[in-house]
């Protein structure tokens, strides 16, 4: 059985439930010393890049070794600088505040909200998160974003996991995704949306958000039952996320019929 909390009529419970072998012992050892230690670990006296972000430009600055950390970067970098001095990179179509959050990555190993470790409960919580029930892990700090085109509010850790995804940053992927499951109380809206952006995003190999989507509307399929935003969604349909969704119920009844039939007494 799924646990299920939700806040409102329309509202989803927490996005993903922790599992227990999501981390290993050494995989959170790493990712504290992460949090603690820039991934870095240069001089940074490397040349400084001029990023250009966005259809209403905004100008940042970040040194070449640290945006090399990134396979787009290095390629991008090299193929201008063989041609240019001007140091200068074009990303009109990155929206500045989520590209904020890659720096802040790429030089802090994390971006705002924090991922801390709460040694109390033994669990993850986001930085400033309020954790009114005293659960730990659990609250809601800078849930989302507004990002032009989009229709409305989307989930910002699924658009920093699809940046990252653009980027080459398969440990930012993974930071993002564990961030979103800590957040909780996320209206169905947002939810669908951010599931939609998701698909729109990430290629058809993905198996990570994809599936925490497909896992959550099932998790919370009795607020998703009596949601006219999901009724509208799938009237409309045009995305592969109902497909999937169907599949991923057919799998879900399946294995409750096969639970009760091993619980069935055997005939000869």
């Amino acid at each position: 059985m799924f646990k299920r909390s939700f806040h409102s009529k329309d509202r989803a419970g927490k996005a993903v439930k922790p599992s227990k072998r999501s981390f290993t012992d050494r995989q959170k050892l790493k990712l504290q010393q992460n949090l603690d230690t820039p991934p870095v670990g240069k001089s940074l006296t490397s040349p400084i890049i001029t990023l250009v972000v966005g259809r209403e430009p905004r100008i940042f600055a970040a040194h070449e070794d640290v945006l090399s950390l990134s396979p787009f970067f290095t390629a991008a970098l090299k193929g201008q600088f063989y041609e240019s001095s001007a140091k200068r990179v074009a990303l009109p179509d990155e929206d500045p505040q989520i590209f904020s959050c890659i720096l802040e990555y790429l030089y802090k190993g994390d971006y705002y909200p924090r991922l801390l470790f709460n040694k109390r409960h033994a669990s993850f919580e986001l930085q400033d998160a309020q954790d009114l029930q005293n659960l730990g892990g659990r609250g809601s700090v800078e849930s989302t974003v507004d990002i032009p085109g989009a229709g409305g509010a989307l989930l910002k850790d699924t658009v920093v996991y699809c940046a990252a995804e653009r980027y080459g940053l398969d440990e930012l992927k993974r930071l993002a995704l564990r961030k979103q499951g800590l957040q909780s109380g996320i209206t169905v809206d947002v939810i669908l949306r951010s599931a939609r952006y998701a698909y729109e995003n990430t290629p058809d190999s993905d198996s990570k958000l994809r599936a925490h989507y497909l896992a959550l509307i099932i998790r919370s399929r009795k607020t998703f039952k009596r949601s006219g935003t999901m009724q509208m969604e799938m009237e409309i349909g045009g995305s592969k996320l109902f497909f999937d969704l169907f599949v991923a119920m057919c799998n879900h009844v399946d294995d409750i019929v096969d639970i009760g039939n091993n619980r069935s007494p055997k005939t000869i």
